[in-house]
């Protein structure tokens, strides 16, 4: 039986999961909303995983998790190793780009930007307070225009002069959005504005005083908004590489970071009669009064965090 690994990125807007070899091929994956519970998504995501992986030739040996409910979910399948998106987005990334010097990345909330040097991350920024030049932005304004999100780059590319949207932020954009749409711009480039309105935002914000050169890959859901692409590609007058797997970085990342920690553990694609439930605890031991999660898996107690001092230090029986 060969062994696999498995990754899962868990974010506020989508969860994605991969299982890999260990030659670091993708042998599974899966891309659904999170939709508020990145418990259910989490579930979701396995029991998916699940189906696409052939038992018959490979065993999960060891898991990994980043996103933004990475220790929760970390909690819930025992992962090996948990680690966070710059680190899993970095090693993902440079697999399959050696020579990538730097990572454009745009998710459904937040966006990110890493700079690499000789295959290793060195410098990088995030913004995660501003929805303007993320995927939700852009699915808002879809709405607003009649248009589905994902025709937005073909009908970007058919515009021959692109509408000045402001995009400082999400009110000035819809604002802005508005006012052109009574002057009678025409749609397409409307929405072709919006397209270099996200390039534009996030070049003089996420990518201020950072040194961006080539190779550039560009990943996160919005990489896939072929418009956007066209639009760094303008900025920075550079190619922009878009991976068929930029989507799903992050999770192929922790896989990768599960494979290379050899620590193995049993793993179970069985969780989706299992009930997990997170419960918080604020510890009155000292004057930081510390919010501790505690994770219960079907009522008992598997793991907690949050604590600074080992006052409030919860003991949990990892062996169960």
């Amino acid at each position: 039986m060969k062994k696999a690994y498995l990754g899962i990125d868990i974010g506020s807007i989508s969860t994605k999961g991969v299982v890999i070899d260990d030659e670091c091929n993708i042998l599974a994956q899966v891309y659904l909303w999170t939709e508020g519970n990145p418990i259910e998504a989490s579930k979701k995501v396995i029991a998916q995983l699940n189906e696409q992986l052939d038992h018959n030739n490979y065993t999960v040996v060891s898991a990994g998790t980043t996103g933004s409910a990475r220790k929760l979910v970390g909690a819930m399948i025992g992962a090996s190793i948990v680690k966070n998106e710059i680190t899993a987005h970095a090693v993902g990334t440079t697999t399959l780009h050696p020579d990538v010097h730097t990572i454009l990345e745009i998710g459904g909330q937040d966006s990110k930007i890493i700079i690499v040097e000789d295959g290793v991350a060195v410098d990088y920024a995030m913004n995660t307070l501003c929805a303007a030049g993320t995927g939700s932005f852009l699915s808002s304004q879809s709405r607003r225009l009649g248009v589905e999100v994902e025709e937005f780059g073909k009908i970007a590319l058919s515009s021959k002069n692109p509408t000045p949207i402001a995009a400082r932020c999400t009110v000035f954009a819809e604002s802005d959005l508005v006012h052109k749409i009574q002057m009678g711009h025409k749609k397409e480039d409307i929405i072709a504005g919006l397209c270099h309105a996200v390039a534009n935002n996030y070049l003089n914000n996420i990518g201020k005083g950072k040194k961006i050169t080539s190779p550039i890959v560009f990943q996160g859901g919005v990489s896939k908004n072929i418009g956007v692409v066209d639009a760094f590609s303008k900025a920075l007058n550079a190619e922009i590489i878009v991976d068929e797997a930029g989507h799903l970085m992050g999770a192929f990342g922790a896989a990768i970071l599960a494979l290379r920690s050899k620590i193995e553990a049993p793993f179970s694609f069985d969780i989706a009669d299992v009930t997990f439930e997170p419960k918080e605890v604020v510890c009155q031991k000292c004057a930081n009064h510390c919010e501790i999660i505690c994770i219960y898996k079907d009522g008992e107690l598997i793991d907690s965090w949050g604590n600074r001092c080992e006052r409030g230090e919860i003991k949990v029986n990892k062996t169960k």
